[in-house]
């Protein structure tokens, strides 16, 4: 068994009930794209930030070379997801909202949603277990749209 298969098997034994599996639906690329915002947010030094580069853009390179290594199809995604997330992030702030503010504000409900859908699944979320699914998660959600597009992973 490959290692994505292992780790979305796993990640999916505490994500089986309907209410929990929309509401992860919803959360995880949200929790996704505010964890690059809140990074994005952090200052960086001039020599950095000249090039238009922030932490959120260095941290997603290993981030998606993670995602490659696991699948090239999911990497594909999560590259799309990643741009995706960098565009809503401009934005925020070419509308004028603050980007850590608004981030922080979603992260947290966010999480609570995710931590009411494992309450009514009657699991603890996996990462408790290791924290490399939090990775995972946005990977599993990716999952169930590239099966529907018939894309093997």
């Amino acid at each position: 068994m490959r290692q994505i298969e292992a780790l979305l098997n796993e990640y999916s034994e505490s994500h089986q009930n309907k209410t929990n599996i929309l509401i992860h639906a919803i959360a995880v690329p949200s929790i996704y794209f505010v964890t690059l915002g809140l990074i994005w947010a952090i200052p960086t030094p001039d020599f950095i930030s000249f090039f238009n580069v922030t932490w959120a853009h260095v941290l997603a390179i290993p981030v998606l070379w993670y995602y490659f290594k696991l699948s090239g199809p999911i990497g594909a995604a999560m590259t799309l997801l990643t741009i995706f997330c960098f565009l809503c992030i401009n934005l925020l702030v070419n509308l004028g909202i603050s980007v850590w503010m608004f981030c922080l504000a979603l992260f947290v409900v966010m999480w609570i949603l995710q931590f009411i859908g494992h309450h009514i699944e009657g699991k603890k979320p996996s990462f408790f277990k290791d924290l490399q699914f939090l990775l995972v998660g946005p990977a599993w959600w990716w999952v169930h749209w590239l099966k529907r597009l018939n894309i093997q992973y």
